[in-house]
């Protein structure tokens, strides 16, 4: 099996819970350490296993930038596959010191990293909107991910398979 043929797989199979409740703006959400946690039983299931690579570089001269690669990485053979994720640090959020900004920033790139490779969308479950009488067609942000997944040598049959899209979506994807 390919490590594309395995990380279809995982995309079709993965969940993550929103297990983290903000209170501040009351909605549930998931972390990076969630999504690493729920991704574990994977490895051996599958012969893979994933890492996150971080760099930091100076955007303009007043927003320093964090980019964060999440990789899967087959266990049988050199291949990987890596979606990247860029998040500005914001030096003026108040109630923070630097670390906890960088660190805030950090966290929220690997959560982007990690779903842009997964495929998850950040919206709400779908237990929470499914109304079991249409499915809906993806959004913006799942057909960016769909897109880098088919840049990587993903097929646009897997992602049929879990979403439904229009003829112009499609059409977007198989012209890749």
């Amino acid at each position: 099996m390919t490590i594309y043929q395995k990380l279809s797989l995982i995309q079709k199979e993965f969940k993550s819970k929103k297990s983290r409740f903000n209170s501040f703006g009351k909605y549930n959400f998931r972390s990076a350490e969630d999504i690493l946690e729920a991704l574990k039983p994977y490895n051996d299931k599958y012969k893979v296993y994933f890492v996150i690579h971080e760099s930091y570089q100076m955007g303009n001269a007043t927003v320093p930038i964090i980019e964060s690669r999440a990789e899967i990485h087959d266990s049988e053979s050199d291949a990987f596959i890596s979606a990247t994720a860029i998040v500005g640090v914001d030096l003026n959020q108040k109630g923070m010191q630097t670390p906890q900004q960088f660190g805030s920033a950090s966290s929220y790139g690997k959560k982007y990293a990690l779903g842009n490779l997964l495929l998850i969308d950040d919206t709400a479950d779908s237990d929470a909107t499914n109304n079991h009488a249409q499915q809906s067609t993806m959004t913006s942000q799942q057909l960016t991910q769909a897109q880098d997944y088919i840049k990587s040598g993903g097929k646009v049959d897997s992602i049929k398979k879990k979403y439904s899209m229009t003829a112009a979506q499609e059409k977007q994807l198989t012209t890749l």
